[in-house]
């Protein structure tokens, strides 16, 4: 499928989803938790149900209703042998991973064609390190898990994915012996080691911070059930917001934001760099664009879904906007960096792709292009945006906004955008 794009202006309210990130945590420690536990404002798409569907394989008993979450946590695991679908989701994958090694049993876990090219060998390598066994096919799904982790000490590199650190954090409670966790290298995306870190705090575990972002010891504890409200994702609103810097400055984002950090935040700092002029209250948000906005360099080093929607601004930049230090976007559903690069290209934006990221610079004229977003729910919606600005577009994959964003186009075209879908 695909759809066709006209040129579109934006105005009125939308409410921004639930978080992603956090709605995986802590779907995925409640399942963990000895007690009943009810997460809030979950965020119900692909990915997420993707984590509900694993806490029930491993046993934990689920309710569900449209505004939150039940869970029962698990007191005992299986005994027979799981199979887990984690569909396109990583963050499943790698938190179900390391779950499945907290059991006697034999557990597979594996996803569509895209979750099979994510890498998984360093968290396998600690798995196994602890004590688990586990295969795979060269380090990437399917995977298989069997036997237990006694615990100890253990060292993983951080400059592949946070999701590897993550995983580790989140079983170490559980596991017999505790965990002393050493990180190798330069962590990437730190934001979301916090977030972990933040919602096991909220399941009052504790988390001794020897050194952040290098060394973590946890002792053996049990996950107390809690209710927990998911905030609304950073990483959805960044697309959002460059809709409104792109598409009308008279969009109203509506919002929760609670007490739980996101490192996507950052969006509204660069903005304001940008010279768009963002303002907040406590519900809601929005952004009035000068004509042409600003240039400028980026670090992308702990924002790496800030990627597409800052890639895309550079249609209305008055200077080159360098995006770097984001080479681990490169293992995100696709190579964004160099999709980004491709396709953006065809828009007529002048793009030099770089092995950490991308410097762009504004079309001489805007053209109107076929674009293959390679079913990546990110890259789909920050195509469309740019094909709202620009008009006379195709991209292509709409269904991918499943995974993050389902009422994606449904909400674009209430505030006035120009998206038909077609087979």
């Amino acid at each position: 499928m695909s759809c066709e794009i006209k040129k579109s202006r934006i105005s009125g309210k939308l409410t921004c989803p639930p978080n992603k990130s956090y709605t995986h945590r802590a779907l995925l420690i409640a399942s963990l938790a000895q007690g009943e536990s009810i997460i809030k404002n979950v965020l119900r798409a692909s990915d997420t149900n993707a984590s509900i569907e694993a806490c029930k394989s491993f046993g934990a008993q689920i309710q569900e209703n449209e505004k939150s979450v039940t869970i029962k946590g698990i007191k005992e695991f299986k005994p027979e042998d799981t199979i887990i679908d984690a569909a396109n989701s990583g963050t499943t994958i790698r938190i179900a991973t390391a779950i499945a090694s907290l059991s006697n049993a034999k557990t597979v876990l594996s996803g569509d064609e895209s979750l099979q090219q994510r890498p998984m060998q360093p968290l396998l390598d600690a798995l196994e390190s602890l004590g688990a066994k586990c295969s795979s096919t060269d380090g990437k799904p399917p995977v298989t898990v069997t036997g237990k982790v006694n615990g100890g000490e253990v060292t993983v590199t951080g400059d592949v994915s946070s999701q590897f650190i993550t995983a580790l954090l989140i079983i170490a409670p559980r596991i017999e012996n505790g965990l002393t966790l050493n990180i190798e290298g330069d962590l990437v995306s730190k934001p979301y080691l916090d977030a972990t870190i933040t919602t096991m705090k909220k399941f009052r575990v504790k988390v001794e911070d020897v050194t952040p972002y290098k060394k973590y010891i946890i002792s053996p504890q049990k996950y107390k059930p809690t209710t927990l409200t998911i905030p609304s994702d950073f990483s959805s609103l960044a697309l959002l917001l460059s809709a409104s810097v792109l598409l009308g400055d008279e969009l109203e984002i509506e919002m929760t934001l609670g007490d739980l950090p996101q490192g996507d935040e950052k969006i509204i700092d660069i903005l304001e760099i940008l010279g768009a002029e963002v303002s907040m209250s406590e519900n809601s948000i929005s952004v009035k664009s000068p004509e042409r906005l600003e240039g400028g360099k980026f670090d992308l080093h702990d924002t790496p879904d800030l990627l597409p929607p800052l890639a895309i601004l550079s249609l209305k930049t008055s200077k080159p906007i360098e995006l770097f230090n984001v080479k681990h976007a490169r293992y995100k559903e696709t190579d964004r960096i160099a999709v980004l690069a491709r396709e953006l290209k065809k828009l007529g934006i002048k793009v030099k792709e770089k092995e950490d990221g991308l410097i762009l610079d504004a079309p001489d004229k805007p053209l109107g292009a076929n674009l293959n977003s390679e079913n990546d729910h990110r890259l789909f919606m920050a195509f469309c945006i740019a094909g709202m600005y620009i008009g006379d577009c195709v991209v292509s994959n709409p269904e991918s906004v499943k995974i993050s964003y389902p009422n994606f186009i449904s909400d674009m075209n209430q505030v006035g955008g120009k998206i038909k879908s077609t087979v």
